[in-house]
């Protein structure tokens, strides 16, 4: 079996463990009275597991995103530099002043009713 796809199906188990979890708390605790809605109705065992089911799609997506997304970050350290990712001064940088217009109005251009200034 290819490693992605026992990665997928370990985030998948994980995932909906994380809904079982979830959904017991929330059984526990009665948010939003569904202790009695659950247990009390019919079609509470129906309702148990779509919010089982459903919870455990969204974690599981969840689950699954967060880990493909960390795999370049666990593995990879190229960078030597110690600046933790700050930003580069560069001393070429130079301010550019922008003069007004001569009447004393900041120059105009015909961009689409944008002012520009020109330099």
């Amino acid at each position: 079996m290819p490693k992605l796809v026992k990665l997928y199906i370990q985030q998948v188990l994980i995932g909906f463990g994380l809904s079982a979890v979830f959904t017991t708390i929330l059984i526990y605790f009665n948010i939003a009275n569904l202790q009695r809605l659950i247990f009390g109705s019919s079609d509470g065992l129906l309702g148990l597991f779509l919010i089982f089911f459903f919870n455990g799609l969204l974690f599981a997506g969840v689950q699954f995103a967060i880990r493909i997304m960390r795999m370049g970050y666990e593995d990879d350290d190229d960078d030597d530099d110690d600046d933790r990712g700050m930003p580069i001064y560069d001393t070429r940088l130079i301010p550019i002043r922008i003069s007004a217009g001569r009447d004393g109005r900041q120059a105009r251009s015909d961009r689409g009713g944008v002012n520009f200034p020109r330099a």
